[in-house]
């Protein structure tokens, strides 16, 4: 079932998120649920307070990235072809490599794309589906994605790495998300 996106200015977007054990209601069903809202929205992650869930859960396309790239891209980034995963009650254990830019969006705040800095490697310790445990470490574009991700389930938000001047700058079209004046090809839900 596709659920909606919450969007900008949601509480649920700026809390941090609870751990969870494997007795949690239907979570396969919600980890399913995000799986096809993520493709549904055309997004390569989807964290839990996305769809108004506070909870340590976020899933990972970066396939998807790598199956798309130009021609010219290709073999640029060290991490190719990329994952697809869930991670439940994920905490980084270490950043490493060197500090890079990526242009980021995100689901939540639609029609916003901005140059983000971030370091080129994350080790996680994280559960997978069935609350089996892991160490790994992640690079490259799959590593960005998960900090992004990994940033929603601490209730932080891309926008957060800005500068002030560059936040006030957007400060306009944030509003204009929060009060729902974007148009978006998927479902979203805005804040009352």
């Amino acid at each position: 079932m596709i659920l909606p996106i919450v969007a900008y200015g949601s509480p649920a977007l700026r809390e941090k998120s609870k751990e969870i054990d494997p007795q949690y209601p239907d979570l396969d069903k919600l980890i399913a649920d995000m799986w096809e809202t993520m493709y549904a929205s055309n997004g390569v992650g989807l964290a839990a307070p996305q769809v108004n869930r506070n909870i340590r859960l976020f899933v990972v396309d970066s396939n998807q990235i790598f199956e798309n790239q130009e021609e010219e891209d290709k073999g640029q980034y060290p991490d190719e072809p990329g994952i697809k995963q869930a991670f439940i009650n994920a905490r980084i254990l270490a950043l490493n490599g060197k500090e890079w830019v990526y242009n980021e969006g995100c689901l939540s705040i639609p029609k916003i794309r901005e140059d983000i800095t971030r370091n080129e490697t994350v080790t996680l310790q994280y559960c997978d589906e069935q609350f089996q445990e892991h160490v790994s470490t992640f690079n490259g574009i799959t590593a960005r994605v998960i900090l992004h991700e990994y940033d929603h389930i601490e209730g932080k938000l891309f926008i957060d790495h800005l500068k002030p001047l560059k936040r006030k700058l957007l400060r306009g079209k944030l509003e204009d998300i929060s009060k729902g004046k974007v148009k978006v090809d998927y479902k979203m839900s805005f804040p009352r």
